[in-house]
């Protein structure tokens, strides 16, 4: 009996052998085992019907979408250019404005224009004029003046425009001790218009308490000591207060890169000098320079509408030697202070009360 347990135990062990080595024959004969190509193997295995899928790459390591991507693929915007200088923001700069024809040369001295509706068009003026007339046009021209002022409007004269002129002077030269004051003045009593003028070295600028300022070119105003040796205050834009009409200021390039301890006041000085400041907008501009870039025209100014400037940091990292802005009167009537920014995306806040 027990002989017999021994021989059906070793038919069972040695069939359980040969199942297992046709199972193997079979798998190698029909190329289901897993077996990988060898190398250097040029044939070609017939790909099966439904292939597995590819799992999706790892969002951790996943890579920037291909050049080649397929319409509709999601790609990041183009970055914005940098803004490197006012012309690269839509600013006005030196390529904006000035004459657009060929000038003559008029060698006028300090000339007198007293005929009302006078046109001045393409002169190269070496002097400057000074205005006793009512609705004078300067236009496509350019003056270089060691006067006082390049343009001047008398008292009791209205109706100047002054459009695509360059206004400058010959530093060392004017009667302030060498130096000159004012590009143009508007001492009448009535708005005045300019318009697309490149203005450099005189220290005030543009000088009025109503006008109409827009798509101007301020720059390289040169400091210099009055005939009484102290520094003369230099501002782009200056308003001394006790307008009646309305001084607006729009997008213009006003640039005041004069050091403090020369005289730098602002690129937008709107002070109390002679009268309450009232009734100024100072939309839309690129203002750097100054000790502060602007002044708000202090306590009780009213009407004050400062909105979507640029404070460039391209003199001052807070583009005044001390700010932005200063004697801002957050509660008179009808001040406005919005959108405004620096250079480089930062809002600017209004300046605390003085």
């Amino acid at each position: 009996m027990t002989q017999h347990r021994r021989r059906l135990t070793a038919w069972l062990l040695a069939g359980v052998v040969l199942a297992v080595v046709l199972t193997l024959y079979q798998a190698d004969r029909t190329g289901t085992g897993e077996h990988s190509a060898a190398p250097g193997a040029t044939g070609s295995a017939t790909p099966s019907a439904t292939p597995p899928p590819v799992p999706p790459a790892s969002p951790a390591t996943s890579g920037p979408p291909s050049p080649t991507a397929p319409q509709g693929a999601s790609e990041p915007p183009p970055p914005a250019p940098a803004c490197t200088s006012p012309g690269t923001c839509g600013f006005p700069d030196a390529n904006s404005t000035g004459p657009r024809i060929d000038l003559e040369r008029h060698d006028t001295g300090n000339l007198s224009v007293k005929k009302d509706g006078t046109v001045i068009k393409g002169w190269d003026i070496r002097g400057s004029l000074d205005i006793y007339a009512n609705d004078v046009t300067v236009i496509d021209s350019r003056i270089t003046s060691t006067n006082w002022w390049g343009i001047n409007l008398r008292p009791g004269f209205s109706g100047l425009k002054v459009l695509h002129t360059t206004i400058t002077a010959v530093p060392g030269k004017g009667p302030d001790n060498g130096g000159v004051n004012y590009a143009v003045s508007n001492m009448g009593g009535s708005s005045i218009e300019v318009g697309w003028c490149d203005i450099s070295v005189f220290g005030n600028a543009l000088s009025m308490g109503q006008g109409d300022l827009h798509d101007n070119y301020v720059h390289d105003l040169v400091a210099f000591r009055n005939q009484g040796g102290e520094w003369q205050h230099t501002d782009a834009v200056i308003s001394g207060g006790g307008n009646k009409g309305r001084l607006t200021v729009r997008r213009n390039t006003l640039l005041n890169p004069t050091a403090v301890d020369r005289g730098a006041t602002a690129a937008v000085g709107l002070f109390a000098d002679t009268g309450v400041v009232s009734s100024v907008v100072v939309d839309g501009n690129w203002l750097a320079g100054g000790a502060y870039a602007l002044y708000g025209g202090g306590p009780g100014a009213t009407g004050i509408q400062v909105t979507n400037n640029v404070f460039s940091t391209q003199y001052h990292p807070a583009s005044g030697a001390y700010g932005t802005a200063t004697a801002w009167n957050a509660g008179g009537a009808g001040n406005v202070w919005k959108g405004n920014r620096m250079s480089d995306g930062r809002p600017v806040d209004p300046p605390p009360a003085p």
